[in-house]
């Protein structure tokens, strides 16, 4: 039996991964990128002479769908990824700390004993954090109803000091949308994953090397290798349907045939394609219902002896919330500073921001000369919008047809918008069309 021919439409995270399982299952497949290069949202960009990410991002050792990809992909982790025991560091321009470290212990009692053994938090705020940790745990970090963080964490009577130093923060840096507004259950979710598996699972693992080289590199030699093909340039610009079923796709103009396909970009890219086509309106209508939240990112290249005292720090009460030290990825010398979620910062000029932002790290880091260059990237949709409620907004996989399929991030994954939700979507996305191929040896 011949094989069906798949498109896989998008080369970002959740597209590659997705191409990358199917060719490897023997399946003919076309991926289309309308870009020029792959990665999606966490492409590369040069800066200087170093390759940067197009945003700043963090892997956790949770990301177990991240880290098989990688595997099938032939990535050696300990050339690529630099695995740490989790360790938080925060701090203000006024001198307070706050740092966070677990102990090698069994989970969950490395993150009781890391929140009990915290410095920089009074002793009523550490108990109230071991407190809410435990009380989640027992309800096996699950809600009857969706509520905001901030209704969780006045739920469980976490003190406004508790809140400013370590949990908005961290909502921040996982869901990219403020406490108030942030949907509970998928944060503890990414807690119960982070810190309820092994104990590794919390581990903060930092690149050594740009995102690009991480995945979308190794994953176009994997799919050419067994078969596939990427276009780069090729948009597509229409879903060809007949009687209930996918065909192809027209790309640059013409029909690219394919009995299943795979539209693995965001929902604003994917509507167009969907609202022309009567069966898939309800699906055009529920990714309309998607808004996005944005992330900036300011790299500032100093002299090359210039180290965070730790890879990531947070910085609290300043516009800028985490700084990385690019030392990890061979680039020594270049901080690069986060801000998510919206605010002033985006309306900005580029000067004014960089200029607040050094002085928020010479305030923290009075010995540290200029910046000699810097950088702005503002992602306007880097993020879908993970509020209350979200879950009921999110896609399945299949669409009403036969033949179709959506891939990305925003499904129904459980996960925020993170490279892990991309991965885990574009791998279930692929696992459904092998299945229904009926591909010997695949299961």
């Amino acid at each position: 039996m011949t094989p069906p021919r798949v498109v896989v439409v998008g080369g970002g995270w959740a597209g590659l991964s997705a191409a990358a399982m199917l060719s490897r299952a023997g399946l003919p497949v076309t991926l289309c990128e309308a870009a020029r290069q792959l990665g999606g949202r966490a492409r590369r960009l040069l800066f200087g002479r170093h390759g940067i990410d197009n945003g700043q991002h963090l892997m956790i050792g949770a990301y177990t769908a991240t880290m098989d990809m990688l595997s099938i992909l032939g990535v050696n982790e300990a050339r690529t990824l630099h695995r740490r025991p989790l360790r938080l560091e925060m701090h203000d321009t006024n001198g307070r700390r706050v740092r966070l470290a677990a102990p090698t212990l069994p989970a969950p009692l490395h993150l009781l004993a890391a929140l009990v053994g915290a410095r920089g938090l009074g002793a009523r705020a550490r108990w109230r954090a071991a407190s809410m940790c435990v009380g989640l745990a027992l309800r096996g970090f699950q809600l009857e109803t969706d509520i905001s963080v901030a209704a969780l964490l006045e739920r469980y009577g976490q003190p406004p000091n508790l809140i400013r130093a370590l949990w908005e923060p961290l909502c921040l840096a996982t869901l990219n949308i403020p406490i108030e507004q942030a949907s509970a259950r998928v944060f503890l979710r990414v807690l119960r994953d982070s810190f309820t598996g092994t104990h590794h699972a919390s581990d903060l693992l930092f690149t050594a090397t740009d995102l690009g080289a991480l995945l979308p590199d190794p994953a176009l030699e994997f799919i050419e290798a067994h078969g596939g093909s990427i276009h780069l340039g090729q948009r597509v610009t229409a879903l060809q349907i007949e009687e209930g079923r996918v065909r192809g796709v027209i790309a640059n103009g013409g029909l690219v045939e394919a009995e299943h396909v795979v539209l693995a970009v965001p929902p604003h890219a994917a509507r167009p394609l969907l609202a022309p086509h009567p069966e898939l309106k309800a699906v055009a209508e529920q990714l309309a219902r998607f808004t996005y939240e944005p992330i900036c990112t300011v790299y500032l290249q100093y002299p090359e002896s210039v180290r965070l005292p730790t890879p990531m720090l947070g910085m609290l009460g300043t516009t800028g919330q985490w700084a990385f030290d690019r030392g990890l990825s061979n680039q020594p010398g270049l901080i690069a500073v986060v801000i998510s979620a919206r605010g002033p910062h985006m309306q900005q000029a580029n000067a004014e921001l960089v200029a607040r932002v050094e002085s928020e790290l010479a305030a923290m880091f009075p010995d540290w000369p200029a910046a000699v260059e810097t950088l702005v990237i503002r992602e306007k949709r880097a993020t879908f919008s993970c509020r209350v409620g979200i879950d009921q907004s999110r896609p399945v996989n299949a669409m009403p047809i036969g033949g179709g399929w959506l891939a990305g991030d925003y499904t129904a994954t459980g996960y925020p918008a993170t490279l892990e939700g991309a991965v885990r979507s574009g791998l279930q996305c692929a696992r459904q069309i092998i299945a229904r191929a009926d591909v010997p040896g695949t299961a």
